[in-house]
């Protein structure tokens, strides 16, 4: 498991510790106005739960911030986990190098999607 200091946080951490807060809200009222059982909130501030789609557009919503930044934030905290959990494994597989124009062809459409 990476370190906390150094890992991203995830996104449940950044709405407990920081947005909730300054919205002043509690896991309950947070929760009735995301219109999602308190369980499930639970389950992403405590970082056992994933932040979805569904989840984000509601949080974008009630936070101000939009939804695409808390994919993101899952996006990368699920990466570097991923890229500590595999550490061991990822020398063994080999790397490839895609031609230029292609690999600019491929990442400018990802970026206008």
């Amino acid at each position: 498991m990476p370190n906390s200091r150094s890992a991203p946080p995830h996104p449940g951490a950044v709405l407990r510790e920081q947005v909730l807060p300054g919205l002043g809200l509690s896991v309950t009222r947070a929760s009735r106005e995301l219109g999602v059982c308190r369980q499930t909130l639970h389950r992403v501030l405590a970082g056992t739960a994933a932040v979805t789609p569904d989840m984000a557009v509601r949080l974008g919503r009630l936070s101000g911030l939009p939804g695409d930044f808390w994919l993101s934030l899952q996006q990368t905290h699920d990466l570097a986990r991923a890229a500590t959990e595999l550490a061991a494994i990822l020398p063994g597989i080999p790397a490839h190098s895609l031609p230029a124009a292609l690999k600019t062809e491929l990442t400018g459409h990802a970026r206008t999607r």
